[in-house]
């Protein structure tokens, strides 16, 4: 936490300079950390950022926010500073720049923990000129999407089909503070990679989503995607999912179930969206889920799910369909269950439905295995074992996207 700048000169000579300079209460009061910004000081998030080099991000960026003496230099410096932190995790997960330390390069652990590191810093922030609750969350609102890859979606001219990759943070931390997330690992180590399909190259951009309800209450997703789905040739959300398994999910359900989030908040009810008058209950993938599925893409077997909990047309208790919802029915899960994984899937395939797209662009959701710890591995930040799951998923990600590819654009 950075301490207060602003210091009250002699009574005397402030009645000369004829004002006083600005109080903190003046300027309002900086928040306190979030629940999430609280776990940082364990001991584990500590460890991963000492051993990956990144225990120096928050430092660095809280000098930044220091030398700042005008609301607009900070913008600019944590506009500058959260796509440093994107560009140097991409960079590191691919081989580029120094490991910083002996975690290995595909860990998506490092990032996560140095973001919340830099919203910290701006959160507890006490300049020496006013900033008000509006401008702080702008500040917050530029890291975010900086850091997370949102804003340096770049796409070549002709020439070269463009596909869009989501992943997702680290989440249910409290059971256990050292998960990490394959689908933001395979993010990171996807971006800005160029995969040879038989219809030619393919450049894939990625950004990460947070493990937040309120974040996509307040549109983070539409934001993102809809600048881009009217330009891309396939895109895919991703989301860790269950154990020993890869899913292609076919239906994505209205519905929130109010599992606790990064900051222990439930959220229960139908997805928020903008025009609910129009909303369905149900999205579906236009993914090429039968060529994924039939096609060797690794270790794990991938299944099309089709499975969603839905209440019947005229009401009812919620019953689980195998095959899909019935006409008529509410969607109580889609394929990818009731939580963010299902909400991401849900939000990008009715964005793209909403902008005409549907028949045109091959999108929708994939889950990973879940990411284990090796046997009886129930304390160490890392082991062999983790590192090949991780590394495996990654490479199996990477496969499954050139399968749809290849399949989406022969067609």
């Amino acid at each position: 936490m950075t301490s207060l700048r602003v210091r009250m000169g002699v009574l005397g000579i402030v009645l000369l300079a004829g004002a006083l300079v600005p109080t903190a209460a003046q300027a309002g009061t900086a928040p306190s950390p979030t629940v999430e910004e609280q776990r940082l000081d364990q001991p584990v998030p500590q460890e991963i950022l000492r051993r990956s080099g990144f225990d120096d991000v928050a430092p660095g960026f809280a000098r930044a926010l220091e030398s700042a003496h005008s609301y607009a230099q900070a913008r600019q410096a944590v506009a500058r500073q959260g796509s440093a932190l994107w560009r140097r995790a991409v960079d590191r997960a691919q081989g580029r720049g120094p490991t910083g330390g002996d975690l290995s390069r595909d860990d998506d652990r490092p990032l996560y923990w140095a973001r919340l590191g830099m919203t910290r810093e701006v959160r507890t922030w006490e300049p020496g000129f006013e900033v008000s609750e509006r401008q702080r969350a702008a500040l917050l609102d530029v890291l975010e999407r900086t850091s997370r890859g949102q804003t340096d979606i770049r796409y070549p001219g002709k020439g070269v089909r463009r596909i869009l990759v989501t992943g997702f943070d680290p989440f249910t931390l409290d059971r256990d503070i050292r998960i990490s997330n394959p689908s933001g690992a395979s993010a990171l180590a996807l971006d800005g990679t160029v995969i040879e399909t038989d219809e030619g190259p393919a450049r894939v951009e990625t950004a990460v989503f947070p493990v937040r309800w309120d974040d996509f209450a307040a549109g983070t997703v539409e934001r993102t995607l809809r600048p881009y789905l009217p330009k891309v040739d396939l895109f895919t959300t991703v989301s860790q999912g269950r154990v020993g398994r890869f899913d292609v999910e076919r239906t994505n359900g209205a519905w929130r179930g109010g599992f606790p989030d990064n900051e222990n908040i439930g959220r229960t009810g139908t997805v928020p969206v903008a025009d609910p008058a129009s909303q369905p209950q149900w999205t579906t993938t236009t993914l090429p889920y039968a060529a994924i599925t039939a096609a060797d893409t690794g270790r794990f077997p991938v299944y099309d799910h089709t499975e969603v909990t839905e209440i019947p047309a005229g009401g009812g208790d919620p019953v689980v369909r195998a095959d899909g919802p019935t006409a008529g029915s509410t969607a109580r899960a889609g394929g990818g269950g009731d939580y963010l994984s299902n909400e991401i899937a849900y939000r990008a395939t009715l964005l793209r439905d909403r902008l005409g797209l549907h028949d045109t662009l091959p999108g929708g959701h994939v889950h990973t295995p879940v990411l284990q710890f090796g046997a009886g591995n129930t304390t160490q930040v890392t082991d062999p074992e983790f590192v090949r799951n991780r590394v495996d998923i990654i490479d199996q990600v990477r496969a499954i996207v050139t399968v749809a590819a290849d399949a989406s654009f022969r067609n």
